[in-house]
Parts: C-alpha cells; sequence; structure tokens
C-alpha cells in the first residue's frame, strides 16, 4: 500500500484515518482531509480521481512523474507540480511532488523524493491554530518544506567547491579535480532548470487569484518565493565560484610554465658558454697557441666556470626581481 498517511482534520485537530475508497464529506472549511501518498498505483489514483473528482490530465501527470513545476487550474481545483532535490555524492537527484488542492482536501503524490512529509505533519499537528486555515497552509508548508530541501544540496556543494579553490591554491588541480568541477558545473545548470519554474509557480501563487486559496495566505506563499530567489542566487554565485576556481587553476599553471620556460632559458644561456669555448678547442686545427701552453687547459677550464658562475648569479638576482 502505498498510502503514508490520510487523516481528516477538523479545526486543526487529527479527527480519524480515512480511506481511499470513501469519499469523505466535509463541512465547510473547518475540515478538510489530507492524504499522502508514495509511488501509487494507477488504481490508487483513478479511486482519488472518482471521489475527489479530480481532473484526468492531472492524474496523468501524477502518475507519470516527468513534469517540470507547474501550475494548473481545473474548474475549482488547483493541481501543483514541485520537484525536490537530494544530494548523492557529487550528483544531484530530483524527485517529483504532485498537489491537488481542493476547497475540502489536499493530496500529494511523491516520486523518488527522499524526505517523507511525516516530520511536515507531525509539526503542523502540533500547532492546531494554524493547520486549522485549511487546505492553503497546507500547501504553502508543503512548498515551503520542498524549497528548504534544497538549501543543504547547494550548501554541501558549496563547501566542496570551496575546499577546491583552497587546493587550487595550495597546488594545482588534478585531471580528477577538473573532471569533479566539470560535473557539479552540470549539476548546477540542471538543478537551475528546475528553480526557474518553481519561482514561476510560488510567484504566480503569490500574484494571480485561484481557486482554494484565500487571500490572506499570499504572504506564506511570498516567503516562499523569498527562499527559492535566496536559493536561485546562491546557485548562481556558486557558478561564478566554479568558474573562478577553473580560471585561478589556469592562471596557476600559466605561472609555472612560463617560470619552467625562464629556468630552461637561464639554462641554455649558462651551457652555451662552455659549449662555444669547448666547440672551438674540438676543431682539429695544427696552429692553435693554446694547445702547447703547459696550463692551457686549466685556464681554460678556469674561464668556463667563471663566466658559468657569474651567469648563475645574474639569472638568480633577475628571478627575484
Amino acid at each position: 500500500m502505498s498510502v503514508v498517511a490520510a487523516h481528516l482534520y477538523r479545526h486543526g485537530k487529527n479527527v480519524k484515518a480515512v480511506s481511499l475508497d470513501e469519499p469523505i464529506d466535509c463541512k465547510g472549511k473547518s475540515e478538510f482531509v489530507w492524504i499522502g501518498l508514495f509511488e501509487p498505483s494507477k488504481r490508487e489514483l483513478e479511486q482519488l480521481e472518482k471521489n475527489y473528482g479530480l481532473h484526468p490530465l492531472a492524474i496523468e501527470d501524477a502518475f507519470k512523474a516527468n513534469q517540470l513545476p507547474k501550475i494548473d487550474v481545473y474548474g475549482d481545483q488547483l493541481f501543483v507540480m514541485t520537484r525536490t532535490a537530494h544530494l548523492e555524492q557529487d550528483h544531484i537527484a530530483h524527485g517529483e511532488t504532485a498537489i491537488f488542492v481542493g476547497k475540502n482536501f489536499i493530496i500529494t503524490v511523491r516520486h523518488g523524493s527522499a524526505r517523507a512529509h511525516s516530520e511536515l505533519r507531525a509539526q503542523l499537528e502540533a500547532a492546531p491554530s494554524l493547520l486549522g486555515h485549511g487546505p492553503d497552509y497546507v500547501l504553502h508548508a508543503i512548498l515551503d518544506f520542498i524549497v528548504d530541501g534544497y538549501l543543504p544540496v547547494v550548501e554541501t556543494i558549496e563547501e566542496h567547491v570551496l575546499k577546491m579553490e583552497q587546493s587550487a591554491l595550495d597546488s594545482f588541480l588534478s585531471r580528477a579535480d577538473v573532471k569533479r568541477l566539470f560535473g557539479l558545473r552540470q549539476e548546477l545548470i540542471r538543478f537551475q532548470r528546475i528553480i526557474g519554474p518553481m519561482m514561476e509557480v510560488c510567484g504566480r501563487l503569490v500574484h494571480i487569484e485561484t481557486p482554494c486559496l484565500d487571500a490572506n495566505a499570499r504572504p506564506y506563499f511570498q516567503d516562499v518565493l523569498d527562499h527559492v530567489r535566496r536559493v536561485e542566487a546562491m546557485v548562481n554565485s556558486l557558478r561564478d565560484v566554479l568558474t573562478s576556481v577553473f580560471e585561478v587553476s589556469n592562471l596557476l599553471e600559466q605561472q609555472r610554465q612560463s617560470a619552467i620556460t625562464r629556468q630552461l632559458a637561464a639554462w641554455a644561456a649558462i651551457l652555451a658558454v662552455p659549449t662555444a669555448i669547448a666547440g672551438i678547442y674540438g676543431m682539429n686545427f695544427e696552429n692553435m697557441p693554446e694547445l702547447k701552453t703547459q696550463y692551457g687547459y686549466f685556464v681554460v677550464v678556469g674561464v668556463i666556470a667563471l663566466f658559468c658562475a657569474v651567469l648563475y648569479v645574474r639569472f638568480k638576482r633577475a628571478r627575484w626581481l
């Protein structure tokens, strides 16, 4: 059975458990049904469609679970599709939560989400005065719960990136580090494709009149919208940090290559002197006055050593300037 919880609430208090097979006739806004499902079967969704008058297109979207965040209005009912996110090592795994909202019911259908709504339900039941506002307040709480789940994902990736940035400053990034940075960048780009539609959903709940939602609930949805905007700003900032890590790594690598090139050029210049002298003495001429000098060999070796020492000192000083 995929039913996580199904209860009837009256004045914000849990009255009794309900079944999917029986329609509940609620009296006034003080009573509503909250049903939570996890990866339900087609038959279970069709039973809900029959009992609560849900739209077939919304049922199809909730069953397939392959939609971007959106909001649809079907008569006096509201259908909200959201996307959840949780981190699996360096991969952002996404789930879906479809929400049906009517005047006296709210139904959630989760797919692939790592966070159940049990804790959220317990928190709301602990505050009957707030839960008594009805399904619109529960919708706000669920959206806020989903968006708050984005923050640990972004913050964890941010910590990884900052550590890699420090590693790039201390040494050089390995091939594995570079591949990991590119992988994180791709994950953030995919995540942004979710955040954008989520902002549109929250913005519509704030600025556009929709059925089942009281005008007094708009400030709550504005709070959720602010949270989504905060996550978006963090993701944009994190992408900038990733770009800076690549740039710092490239600059340090270029600096290292430039230093190696200068060192090779300096040693080439130093070795040019003994090479030139050795080249002259390697010629097979008979009339060379120095050949019969008693200390000529030692003089030439001394001159070579002197020139090499002078050039080495000069290049050493130029390096520190």
